[in-house]
């Protein structure tokens, strides 16, 4: 079972990322408060949830929490900065527009760039830990999934619809075949001549 707090004397939100490690789109993260007593037999990290199952959740969070916002930052930007960088903008982003300040922040991973002045704890695996980092790590990934789905019927033969601009083996043939699109991160190791798309948008 999830823990519900990190520690209970500040107001904590919870902060998780979307997209990190694909080849194309932005990077989201969402930010989340959630309520005392806040329970979903189904939550937990979005890598152990079933799609169905991941917007169902989303509905239940967005309907319970007592705030949660969501952000993102886009290729060309994640290009500028590293995705390190950018994911950890796309959370201050996040954590910026709740509509309740956080006091406290729990964060899924091992490095965090300081928010403010408000304090914060890095923890590995902390999706699958915390109630509040799952909740936003259902939070980035559905509406991560959502923008991929949309980019989808102009780039068709990339199959963002399933794979969601990750390097799985059908994306990067695509890639060798058709070239880069737009939307693909050139920072990243996408192919051995990172061919671009002769196409306008």
């Amino acid at each position: 079972m999830l823990k519900l707090f990190y520690q209970t004397e500040l107001v904590e939100a919870g902060c998780d990322e979307a997209g990190r490690g694909c080849l194309a789109g932005p990077v989201f993260a969402a930010a989340v408060i959630l309520p005392e007593g806040f329970y979903h037999e189904k939550l937990n990290d979005s890598k152990q949830v079933n799609e169905e199952d991941r917007y169902e959740l989303r509905g239940f969070i967005e309907k319970n929490a007592i705030s949660y916002r969501v952000a993102m930052v886009d290729h060309e930007e994640i290009d500028r900065i590293n995705i390190l960088n950018a994911s950890f903008k796309a959370m201050h982003l996040a954590i910026e527009k709740l509509s309740k300040k956080a006091k406290f922040l729990i964060i899924d991973g091992n490095r965090f760039t300081k928010y403010k002045r408000v304090p914060h704890q890095c923890i590995i695996k902390g999706d699958s830990e915390y109630a509040s980092i799952a909740a936003a790590s259902i939070l980035a990934k559905t509406y991560r999934d959502d923008y991929m789905r949309k980019l989808h019927p102009d780039f068709p033969q990339y199959k963002w619809i399933t794979n969601k601009g990750y390097g799985t083996a059908e994306h990067r043939k695509a890639i060798e075949e058709f070239g880069l699109t737009p939307y693909h991160r050139r920072s990243f190791s996408l192919t051995s001549n990172q061919l671009e798309l002769g196409m306008d948008i």
